[in-house]
C-alpha cells in the first residue's frame, strides 16, 4: 500500500503524526538534514526505510551551528530537487520548519554536551555544537521516532549526538551508517558542490591519505607519529590543500592515542578553495 507524501512545516502537527502512527503500531525513523541531499543522505533515508514503518526527513538549515564568517547564507539549499528525490523513494514525511518554528522569540536555552564537544571541532568551531546539539534535541522533540538516523562523516557530531540521548535520557535510538563515498573515494558532502573540477582533484588527497594510513597499518605500522607525518606528506604533495587537523582517537572517543593498540578512528579537516572538508575511517578492528 501506498503512503501519502506530505510536507510538514508546523512542530505541533508533526508530533501528532508520529504519535498517532506509533499509536497505531508503526515505527517511525527520523533522518535530520540540512538539505541538498547526495547519496550519503539517502543511504540513512534508505537505511530507516529498511528498518521502519514510516520515515521522516526533517530538511533545516539550522543557523546557531554556524559561526561568524561561515557559509549559512550560501549553504546549498535545493529544497524542490529534495522532495522529489523523498517522494520517489517512499519517504512518509518531511519536516521543514521556519527558523521562527524552531527558535521563537525569546528563545535562549542551549545543550552543552561538555567535554566531547571540545577538541578536534571544537577547537576550529567552539560554538558550532551547542547549535548542533540544540537543534538535534529539539528535533528529536519534535519529531519523537523509535530510531534516528546520522552519518558516520561526521564522526564526532555522533559522538555529540550518542551522549546528549544518554544523559537527557531520549528514548530514540541513535542509529549510525558508514559514509557514503564517491567512485573516486571522496566522502559524499552537500559542500562538494562549492569546489571547482581542479579543486575537487585536491581534495581527493584526503580521502587518499586515510587510504595511505590504513596501508600503513595493514603492513605494521603502528606509531601514530609516523602514520600522521605519511599522511600530512601525501595530502602536501598535491597541493592546494590546508590541514587544520588530522587526528587519532580511541573509537568512541575524543581521547588521542599515540600507538594503535585497538579501535581506532583516524578524523581530519582541511580546507579547498575555502571550503572546509572532514572526513574520517577506522584502522584497529
Amino acid at each position: 500500500m501506498s503512503i501519502d507524501f506530505k510536507v510538514v512545516t508546523r512542530a505541533a502537527e508533526m508530533r501528532q503524526a508520529i504519535v498517532h502512527a506509533q499509536q497505531a503500531g508503526k515505527a517511525v525513523g527520523l533522518v535530520p538534514t540540512m538539505g541538498a541531499l547526495h547519496g550519503g543522505h539517502l543511504s540513512l533515508v534508505d537505511a530507516s526505510l529498511a528498518e521502519c514503518d514510516r520515515t521522516v526527513v526533517t530538511i533545516f538549515v539550522n543557523p546557531t551551528q554556524f559561526g561568524p564568517g561561515e557559509d549559512f547564507d550560501h549553504y546549498p539549499r535545493t529544497m524542490e530537487q529534495d522532495l522529489a528525490q523523498l517522494r520517489e523513494r517512499g519517504c512518509w514525511m518531511v519536516f521543514a520548519p521556519t527558523v521562527e518554528e524552531m527558535y521563537p522569540a525569546g528563545h535562549e536555552t542551549i545543550v552543552d554536551v561538555g567535554s566531547i564537544r571540545k577538541p578536534l571541532e571544537g577547537v576550529a568551531r567552539p560554538r558550532h555544537f551547542f547549535g548542533v546539539a540544540t537543534v538535534v534535541l529539539k528535533l528529536l522533540n519534535m519529531v519523537p521516532a523509535d530510531r534516528a538516523y546520522f552519518g558516520q562523516k561526521d564522526y564526532q557530531q555522533t559522538l555529540v549526538v550518542r551522549k546528549l540521548a544518554s544523559d537527557l535520557n531520549v528514548p530514540t535510538e541513535i542509529c549510525v551508517c558508514p559514509i557514503v563515498r564517491e567512485a573516486d573515494g571522496m566522502a559524499m558532502s552537500s559542500r562538494n558542490a562549492y569546489l571547482s573540477p581542479s579543486g575537487r582533484r585536491q581534495a581527493l588527497a584526503l580521502s587518499q591519505s586515510l587510504e595511505l594510513a590504513k596501508e600503513m597499518f595493514t603492513a605494521g605500522e603502528t606509531d601514530v607519529a609516523r602514520l600522521h607525518a605519511k599522511m600530512l606528506e601525501s595530502i602536501q604533495a598535491v597541493g592546494g590543500v590546508e590541514v587544520e587537523y588530522i587526528a587519532f582517537v580511541a573509537a568512541g572517543t575524543v581521547d588521542l592515542v599515540q600507538q594503535i593498540e585497538g579501535p581506532t578512528m583516524i578524523v581530519l579537516a582541511g580546507r579547498v578553495e575555502n571550503t572546509r572538508l572532514l572526513d574520517n575511517c577506522q584502522i584497529g578492528f
